[in-house]
C-alpha cells in the first residue's frame, strides 16, 4: 500500500511527510487516497502534504473521512491520535436551549423545540490587514468545498498548474476584474488561493455571456473553460447555488408568522395597524391560534442618529423609550409563542455584520421577555419535530440595496418593488453579501459567518419594507412588510413600503397565507403629516 502511495503522489508531483503515508495507509484503499490527495490539492493550493497542513485543513479532511466505513473511519482516528495531528475545526457557534453561553439570550419557552446557529460577534482583538485576507481565504474555501460537489467531471484544476498547452479544464476562482473590449467581448480576471488568469467571454455565446454579465467582483464561481496559462476561454459558469430536494413537513398542525421593519419611535410608526395584529393573534382566530414561532428581522426601532435630520422624523427621541414601546407590543404576544428577534442598522447594535444582540443597555425590558429570544444578524434558526429539522435563516437584509444596483437584471426591473428577486442571487451565490463595499462587516480569520452553509428551507428578510415571496430551488424567500409608512430618508433609498401585512406559513402543510392588518384612516393620517 505505501508504494501505490508513493506512485500516486509521484504521478500528481506531491510530497509527502513520512507521517502523512503512515495516515494515508490507514484508507486501505488506493482509489480513496488518490481522491483525497487530489481534492485536498485543490482545496489547500498546495502540494507539500506535511501534519500541520492537515491540521490547517482539518474541515476538508473530517468531511473526507466521514465517507469511510466505520472500519476506516476507526483506523484513521488510531493513526491521527498516535501521530499527534489535530484535526479539531473552527465551527460556527451553536446554542442550544438552556446551554450556557458567552452570549446571553432570554429565557426560552421549550428546551427541545429549537436551535440556534450563529457566528461568536464578540471581537477579541484589533483588526488588522491579516484578517481580511483570512477572511476572504476562509470564504474561498467554503464555497470551494460546496462548489466541488457539484463539480461532478469538471476536471478541476489549480490555476497555477495550468499549462502552456491547450485544454479543456474547470477552476474555482473568485473574480476580481471585469472589463468588456471594444468588440463587446467580457474579459474576467479570476483568482484561486494559487494564482490568477485571465479569461474572456465572447459575446455571441448569449447564455454564457449573460452569466458573465452577472458576475459581480468576489463572486466565487466554477469557470469551464478551454485554453491555456495565458488565456482562457469561457464555455460555462457554474454558481455555488442553494438547492432543496425533499420539503421539509412536520406532522403537528402548526404555523410560523414573519413581521419585521417596526420602526417604534418614528412619527411614521403605524400603531393602530400593530395594535390590530396583536390583537388578531391573542385572539381565537383559527389560523392565530397555530402559530408557534414570530419572527422578526430587524429595525425594530427607528433608532438615534441614523441618518441626518432623523430627529425631525421621531417621535420618540430616546433609544430606551423606543424599546419600552417595543416591549409593551411584545408582551401582548401569547406566551406559548416564541418569538424570535435580530438587529437591523437602525437597532442599538453596531452597523457591521455580523451584529450582535440588542444591548441591554438600551433594551433592557425586551430581556424580561420570557418568550422572546434575541438573536444575531444574520441567524440561523432550526424548528425541531423529532429527527425533523426546518431550517429558518434570519437576515436583516442590508445588501439588498447593493444587488438591485449592481446586477443588471435587478437594476432594469427596479426590483425594490419585488425585492426577493434580489435575495434569489444570495442564495445562488451562497452568500448574503458577497461583493466587498456592499456593506459594513467584521472579517474574522478563520470562517466568513455570511456564508450559506447550509442550505434553509425559508430565507427571510427585512429592510426594504415591502413583503414579497418568492420560490428559488425549493426554498422559500420572504422579504417582510414594514409598521411604518414611507419616510423622506426611504423615497431617498428606494424602498416602496407596503405596510401591515404578514405572512404566515403552515408547517404542515406548507401553505402560505397573508393578512393584511393595515388601518386605512391611520395610514392616510401619516401619510399626510
Amino acid at each position: 500500500m505505501r508504494e501505490e502511495i508513493l506512485k500516486t503522489a509521484r504521478e500528481k508531483g506531491l510530497l509527502l511527510e513520512n507521517e502523512v503515508v503512515d495516515l494515508l495507509e490507514s484508507f486501505n484503499d488506493g482509489k480513496r487516497v488518490s481522491e483525497f490527495l487530489q481534492n485536498l490539492v485543490i482545496f489547500s493550493g498546495q502540494r507539500l502534504i506535511t501534519r500541520s497542513m492537515l491540521s490547517k485543513n482539518a474541515e476538508y479532511v473530517q468531511k473526507f473521512v466521514r465517507t469511510l466505513d466505520k472500519e476506516g473511519k476507526e483506523s484513521f482516528e488510531n493513526v491521527s491520535v498516535k501521530l499527534g495531528i489535530s484535526l479539531e475545526i473552527t465551527k460556527e457557534k451553536v446554542i442550544t436551549p438552556g446551554e450556557e453561553s458567552m452570549v446571553e439570550l432570554a429565557k426560552k419557552r421549550n428546551s427541545s423545540d429549537y436551535q440556534l446557529f450563529y457566528a461568536d460577534t464578540k471581537p477579541d482583538k484589533k483588526i488588522e490587514v491579516a484578517d481580511f485576507t483570512g477572511y476572504f481565504r476562509s470564504r474561498y474555501q467554503s464555497l470551494q468545498r460546496i462548489l466541488i460537489q457539484r463539480a461532478g467531471n469538471a476536471n478541476l484544476v489549480a490555476v497555477n498548474k495550468i499549462s502552456s498547452d491547450r485544454q479543456n479544464l474547470s477552476i474555482i476562482g473568485m473574480v476580481t476584474e471585469k472589463r468588456m473590449t471594444k468588440n463587446k467581448n467580457l474579459i474576467i480576471s479570476f483568482e484561486d488561493l494559487t494564482g490568477k488568469i485571465q479569461t474572456l467571454t465572447k459575446f455571441d455565446k448569449e447564455e454564457v455571456f449573460k452569466k458573465a454579465q452577472e458576475l459581480q467582483l468576489d463572486d466565487i464561481v466554477l469557470v469551464k473553460a478551454s485554453g491555456n496559462k495565458d488565456i482562457l476561454f469561457i464555455q460555462d459558469i457554474i454558481f455555488p447555488d442553494a438547492i432543496i430536494q425533499d420539503k421539509v413537513k412536520f406532522e403537528r398542525d402548526m404555523s410560523i408568522a414573519f413581521i419585521s421593519d417596526i420602526h417604534v419611535g418614528s412619527k411614521r410608526h403605524l400603531e393602530k395597524g400593530m395594535q390590530r395584529f396583536l390583537d388578531w393573534i391573542k385572539s381565537g382566530d383559527e389560523n392565530a391560534r397555530k402559530i408557534r414561532y414570530l419572527f422578526i428581522p430587524g429595525d425594530n426601532v427607528d433608532g438615534v442618529g441614523i441618518f441626518p435630520g432623523q430627529e425631525y422624523a421621531l417621535k420618540l427621541k430616546s433609544m430606551k423609550e423606543q424599546y419600552a414601546v417595543l416591549a409593551s407590543y411584545l408582551r401582548q404576544i401569547p406566551k406559548d409563542i416564541t418569538i424570535f428577534m435580530c438587529p437591523g442598522q437602525h437597532d442599538a447594535v453596531r452597523v457591521a455584520e455580523p451584529q450582535p444582540l440588542i444591548d441591554r443597555r438600551y433594551a433592557s425590558e425586551l430581556y424580561g421577555i420570557e418568550n422572546l429570544v434575541l438573536v444575531t444578524n444574520p441567524t440561523l434558526v432550526k424548528l425541531l419535530e423529532g429527527n425533523k429539522e426546518f431550517k429558518v435563516l434570519m437576515y436583516h437584509g442590508a445588501s439588498i440595496h447593493h444587488f438591485i444596483n449592481e446586477v443588471p437584471e435587478l437594476r432594469e426591473m427596479k426590483a425594490h418593488k419585488s425585492p426577493a428577486k434580489a435575495v434569489k442571487h444570495m442564495l445562488k451565490r451562497r452568500h448574503l453579501a458577497p461583493m466587498h463595499g456592499n456593506i459594513v462587516y467584521i472579517p474574522y480569520m478563520d470562517v466568513d459567518p455570511l456564508v450559506i452553509n447550509e442550505v434553509p428551507d425559508v430565507l427571510c428578510t427585512g429592510e426594504v419594507h415591502r413583503l414579497d415571496i418568492e420560490n428559488y430551488n425549493g426554498v422559500l424567500i420572504i422579504t417582510g412588510s414594514c409598521w411604518q409608512a414611507q419616510t423622506d430618508f426611504e423615497e431617498k433609498v428606494g424602498n416602496i413600503p407596503d405596510p401591515c401585512k404578514v405572512p404566515v406559513l403552515n408547517l404542515k402543510t406548507r401553505e402560505l397565507k397573508i393578512f393584511d392588518f393595515t388601518d386605512e384612516d391611520e395610514l392616510k393620517e401619516v401619510e399626510n403629516a
